[in-house]
């Protein structure tokens, strides 16, 4: 994929994440920086891009998939430049967004900004935006308690 340009602050962020298409292109070089890759047969060359619906359509199994596919942006119907405004806004507050802020500076309803919210937050505890798939084992720990 090619280099991306990174915003350093707010004024640059918002227009810049204005464009759904900067969007997808971001987007795309975040999750594959080794170069797009078919969520179904894996396939990485054999791929294009449907600018109209900002979809790819795999040339190998005839697929089509978004780039939200597999992500914690897959089921919903908000655009990335949504997403990823408000992942930014979330990412460099001090003390945290509510969702009522989040709310105001998206212009969507309280309870998409807490849908969405909460989404990046386990993301950024997991430490990746790809959602867990297969068996998954997790063990219970529990620290500090009484002195």
């Amino acid at each position: 994929m090619e280099e991306t340009y990174e915003p350093k602050t707010l004024v640059e962020a918002i227009p810049y994440f204005s464009d759904l298409d900067v969007c997808v292109r971001y987007f795309c070089n975040l999750r594959w920086p080794n170069g797009i890759e078919c969520p179904k047969c894996g396939s990485k060359e054999n791929h294009s891009y449907i600018s109209s619906r900002r979809i790819f359509m795999c040339k190998s199994c005839r697929k089509q998939f978004s780039p939200k596919a597999g992500s914690i942006f897959e089921d919903s119907a908000l655009g990335l430049d949504k997403w990823l405004t408000a992942l930014w806004i979330i990412a460099t507050a001090k003390n945290g967004a509510s969702s009522h802020e989040l709310a105001r500076s998206l212009g969507v309803t309280q309870k998409t900004a807490w849908f969405m919210s909460h989404r990046i937050r386990l993301a950024m505890e997991a430490g990746t935006f790809t959602k867990l798939s297969g068996t998954v084992e997790a063990d219970e720990t529990f620290v500090g308690g009484k002195a």
